[in-house]
């Protein structure tokens, strides 16, 4: 069991759905779903073109796969519909939109519990 003071985030490389559990007040929280275009921030790095946008999926890749060492997130989101917006991207996106169960998508289907240690 952490401390009061560790976190561990457990992420799904299937559905990208991340789990935090720990903490202050040792909080099991899990995100609610969010479509696509309020899912993923654009990803930023050296040898990245300007001219196109990745979304930034996890450990230093985009959703289409390029990695890139010290990849992060932008401060703003990726969004599917701009045309400078990677095809790529784009497809694994909706990919990754459909794994996530119809039923948990709604208000109140993914929930914070909280107890203090």
């Amino acid at each position: 069991m952490p401390t009061a003071w560790e976190e561990e985030i457990w992420f799904c490389s299937w559905s990208y759905a991340v789990t935090h559990v720990g903490g202050e007040w040792f909080e099991v929280a899990r995100p609610p779903y969010l479509p696509v275009d309020m899912r993923w921030e654009r990803a930023v790095a050296h040898g990245l073109t300007a001219d196109v946008s990745h979304a930034f999926g996890t450990f230093d890749r985009t959703l289409s796969g390029i990695q890139v060492a010290g990849m992060s997130l932008s401060n703003y989101w990726w969004l599917p519909e701009r045309e400078s917006a990677c095809g790529a991207c784009r497809d694994m996106a909706g990919v990754i939109d459909g794994r996530w169960p119809q039923p948990l998508r709604g208000e109140g289907a993914r929930v914070s519990a909280t107890l203090r240690l």
